[in-house]
C-alpha cells in the first residue's frame, strides 16, 4: 500500500473499525473571534482548538489554556502557520485579507458571516456538525430557543414597551447591529433604529446628526463601545440629551461587548437576559 493510499486509515488510529463524525472533522482548529472558541467549549470539544482571539474572554479558561495569535482586523500569520491547523474559523468580510492569507499559505479556512438570531443558530449548527457534535448541538441550541421564547412570552404581557437606543459606538454614534435589534426586540423593547439594523457594516449604521437620538426620545439606552467601557455620565452630558427620556430617569446601562457583540452564544444567552432584566425593570415604574 502507497503512503498516500494508506494516509487516511491513520484517522482510524491502531483500531480496525471506521472513522467516526468527531475522528472526520478538524483536529487542530484556530479560531480568529470569540464565538466559535466559546461554542467549541460548550460543545466539549476544546481539545481541538490549538489558537485563539486576543480579544477571548469567554470562556475564561481559554485564555490560560489556548495560545492568542489574533486580534480582529489582523492575526499574526506565521504563529499561525506553525500551529499547523487543518481549519482556521473566522468571522465576516473584516477578516477576508487575513482568510487570504492563511489560503495563500494552503490552510483550509472557513469564514462565517452570520448577522441576525437565525444566522447565528446556523453557524453554531454547522460548526457543530464540523466537529461530529451535531446531535449535542442541536440540544444546546434547541435549550437555547426554548428560553428565548419564554422570554418573547413574557415581554408580549407589557403593557408599554420602551423605545431603546442601542450604541455601539460613541463618535461617531453608531446603532445595534441586526441581531442586537433583534435580541431588543425578543427582551421587550422597541429599537429606535431598527431601519438601520439591516446594514451588515457599521459604517452604515452611523447616526451623523446626534439630534436625531433626541428626536426619538429613547426610554432606556444601552451602550456597548466594542471593547471600551460605556460611561453614562458622557452620555448624559451631551447636549440636548437632558430632556431624553433615558437620561431624565436614568436608564443608561452598559452591556458588555464580549455579552452582544459577539454573534455566538453569549449574545443568546447572557446578552439576551441582561437586556431582558432591565426593559422588565423598567416597566414596573414607567410601563
Amino acid at each position: 500500500m502507497t503512503e498516500t493510499a494508506g494516509t487516511w486509515r491513520r484517522l482510524t488510529a491502531s483500531k480496525d473499525t471506521p472513522a467516526t463524525a468527531s475522528d472526520w472533522g478538524p483536529q487542530r482548529i484556530v479560531c480568529l473571534t470569540e464565538e466559535p472558541t466559546e461554542w467549541l467549549y460548550l460543545l466539549g470539544e476544546e481539545r481541538r482548538i490549538v489558537g485563539i482571539s486576543g480579544y477571548t474572554v469567554r470562556p475564561p479558561r481559554a485564555r490560560e489554556e489556548k495560545p492568542r495569535v489574533s486580534a480582529f482586523l489582523n492575526a499574526k500569520i506565521d504563529k499561525i502557520v506553525a500551529l499547523q491547523p487543518d481549519c482556521v474559523i473566522g468571522f465576516s468580510d473584516l477578516q477576508a485579507d487575513i482568510a487570504a492569507q492563511l489560503i495563500r499559505a494552503g490552510i483550509a479556512v472557513t469564514i462565517f458571516n452570520q448577522r441576525s438570531v437565525a444566522e447565528i443558530f446556523s453557524m453554531m449548527y454547522q460548526l457543530a456538525a464540523m466537529v461530529g457534535q451535531a446531535e449535542r448541538g442541536l440540544a444546546l441550541m434547541q435549550a437555547m430557543q426554548s428560553r428565548l421564547l419564554e422570554t418573547e412570552q413574557a415581554a408580549a404581557k407589557l403593557k408599554r414597551r420602551p423605545r431603546v437606543y442601542f450604541e455601539e459606538w460613541y463618535e461617531p454614534h453608531i446603532s445595534a447591529i441586526a441581531w442586537v435589534s433583534e435580541l431588543i426586540g425578543i427582551a421587550g423593547g422597541e429599537d429606535c433604529f431598527s431601519e438601520l439594523a439591516a446594514q451588515a457594516m457599521g459604517k452604515n449604521r452611523i447616526i451623523a446628526d446626534g439630534s436625531e437620538i433626541v428626536r426619538r426620545n429613547p426610554d432606556i439606552i444601552f451602550g456597548s463601545w466594542c471593547g471600551r467601557k460605556f460611561r453614562p455620565a458622557h452620555v448624559a452630558a451631551r447636549p440636548g440629551w437632558e430632556n431624553v427620556n433615558a437620561v431624565k430617569n436614568g436608564q443608561l446601562f452598559e452591556i458588555k461587548s464580549a455579552e452582544i457583540l459577539q454573534p455566538g452564544p453569549a449574545a443568546l444567552t447572557d446578552g439576551v437576559e441582561q437586556l431582558h432584566r432591565i426593559i422588565m425593570d423598567w416597566s414596573l415604574t414607567h410601563g
